[in-house]
């Protein structure tokens, strides 16, 4: 199992669907699991430690759990079959370990909550992890004006300061009179 956090709940600003990326600690993967928006609200509300009047869905999952002298350990996604992702809530009962399936979502609700780790099984993060390419972020962050091509782009910059220096705005005066 990998452990991973939480680096962000994100929306689609085309569709409005929702994700939560999840990253692993020791390396510069990332898991991006699409869920639905009441679970992305409760996972960013459970990440933000906002206060409710009353309890939500997986405050109140979490208050049976324990009330019922069972406490959480950890949460896994341990499965990706046709590109659905699985995961379970590992509970301790008086000694004895139970599984709970659930859906990533939820079970990432719960562990924000009970602030417990987030494990990933080595598989589904072989099969669904995105690893960002190094050479591509620092060409798509460079500042401009910087190497080859950053001095042919301040070349084009030029360029449009001289042409909007020498227009010719005088014409915009003479409407407004």
């Amino acid at each position: 199992m990998i452990e991973v956090v939480i680096d962000s709940v994100r929306v689609s600003l085309m569709s409005s669907h929702r994700l939560v990326v999840l990253k692993e600690k020791a390396a510069d993967r990332y898991l991006p699991i699409w869920i639905g928006p009441a679970e992305a609200d409760a996972i960013a509300i459970g990440m933000q430690g906002v206060e409710v009047s009353r309890p939500l869905t997986h405050d109140l999952l979490r208050a049976t759990i324990e009330r019922l002298g069972a406490r959480i350990v950890y949460i896994v996604v341990n499965d990706l079959r046709s590109d659905t992702f699985y995961a379970l809530i590992m509970l301790d009962v008086n000694g004895r370990r139970l599984e709970v399936d659930s859906r990533p979502s939820d079970a990432i609700a719960l562990a924000v909550r009970a602030k417990v780790p987030i494990y990933v099984a080595e598989h589904v993060m072989d099969q669904a992890a995105i690893t960002p390419e190094p050479e591509v972020v620092d060409e798509t962050l460079a500042p401009v004006g910087e190497g080859e091509e950053g001095e042919e782009d301040l070349e084009d910059l030029e360029a449009y300061r001289d042409f909007i220096e020498d227009l010719d705005l005088d014409f915009l005066d003479d409407q407004e009179e």
